[in-house]
């Protein structure tokens, strides 16, 4: 039976087999799929290569480590070069791109679609969630791309990726995504899309669009043991990275806020309840906590009348307040809740 049956598969359609091993899509019922010919098209123009120029201290060879000779090494700067990938977000000449892409880059030239190299200067760059912009003069004829809803993307959806991988220029993937909110442990606000379009070195900072060419993410990192595409890739939602972008339009830099504590998760309990929480194993004496009493030992339950259960949602949710504005901490302590009001800080390395 099973011979047959295979042979009986065989010979069917792409529709008919479709409909043989099961319940067909809305693209299966059409006998048709998917062609991104004519997005490739359209989005490709707005898509860039960024080389990246730097300096950085010359490493010192090991036969001369520890010698006299060593000092004539210590002051040499050697020029390190770099490529990326980016979009243009805005036809001013408004380019994203990775925050890792630029890094301590003195110069940076974009290469767009027909081969024209322009210079470009950093507008602003945000570590904390990697993204940086960029801005290009002199050009009235750049085609922009628009923002999408990730928020909106679901679980093998369809998604086309485009950058500059291994060098090669303007290259489109596809694939769907594959999974969502994916923590990498990079940083408080990991919310990655993972998808196995192919992401290879190169890509990072290019977008991951939607079927209607919509950007719905940023390329940011793979996973690989060979340093190549394995089919998983991970890219910074649109969500996120829409509001940091125009911020960093708008103000050159992302202030971040701070409470000067060193925190874990922990089960908090009472009287009344066991649940997660936020144990504080440490406090800076110079930070905001300490000035506003918060102590080592204090267990965190929420913030602003919401609940918190991980010492990463307390981060971010701090992280993502300007500094100066006032913050509710419902706090455990000696097995009694109190409250405390603290004025948020400055991530110390942000600017001033």
């Amino acid at each position: 039976m099973l011979p047959r049956r295979r042979a009986l598969l065989a010979g069917l359609s792409l529709p008919a087999l479709l409909t043989a091993c099961g319940p067909r899509s809305a693209v299966a019922q059409r006998g048709l799929l998917p062609d991104f010919a004519d997005l490739a098209e359209r989005v490709l123009p707005a898509v860039v290569n960024i080389a990246v120029t730097s300096e950085q201290a010359a490493a010192i060879p090991p036969e001369f480590r520890g010698t006299p000779l060593e000092r004539h090494f210590r002051n040499r700067r050697e020029r390190v070069q770099g490529a990326g990938s980016g979009f243009i977000i805005d036809a001013s000449g408004l380019v994203v791109t990775n925050n890792h892409v630029v890094g301590q880059a003195s110069r940076l030239t974009v290469s767009l679609q027909g081969g024209q190299e322009v210079q470009a200067t950093l507008v602003g760059g945000d570590e904390l969630t990697d993204l940086a912009l960029l801005r290009i003069e002199g050009r009235a004829d750049l085609t922009a791309l628009s923002w999408g809803s990730s928020a909106a993307m679901r679980v093998g959806n369809w998604v086309m990726a485009a950058g500059n991988p291994f060098g090669l220029g303007g290259t489109v993937t596809t694939g769907i995504v594959s999974a969502r909110g994916r923590d990498l442990g990079a940083g408080p606000f990991d919310d990655f899309i993972q998808t196995d379009a192919a992401i290879n070195p190169g890509n990072s900072g290019g977008p991951l669009f939607n079927t209607a060419g919509e950007v719905i993410g940023i390329n940011t990192a793979i996973y690989s043991p060979s340093g190549a595409n394995a089919g998983i890739g991970f890219a910074t939602p649109s969500d996120l990275a829409r509001p940091v972008i125009e911020t960093l339009r708008r103000d050159g830099h992302v202030a971040r806020g701070w409470l000067g504590v060193q925190v874990q998760d922990v089960v908090a309990e009472d009287a009344r309840t066991g649940r997660r929480a936020v144990l504080v194993a440490g406090v800076d004496r110079a930070g905001p906590a300490a000035r506003s009493g918060l102590r080592a030992g204090d267990i965190v339950t929420g913030i602003n009348g919401e609940t918190i259960e991980t010492s990463r949602t307390l981060v971010r949710n701090i992280a993502a307040m300007p500094p100066g504005q006032t913050v509710r901490l419902s706090v455990l302590r000696d097995r009694r809740q109190i409250e405390l009001r603290l004025q948020v800080g400055r991530r110390p390395g942000g600017p001033a």
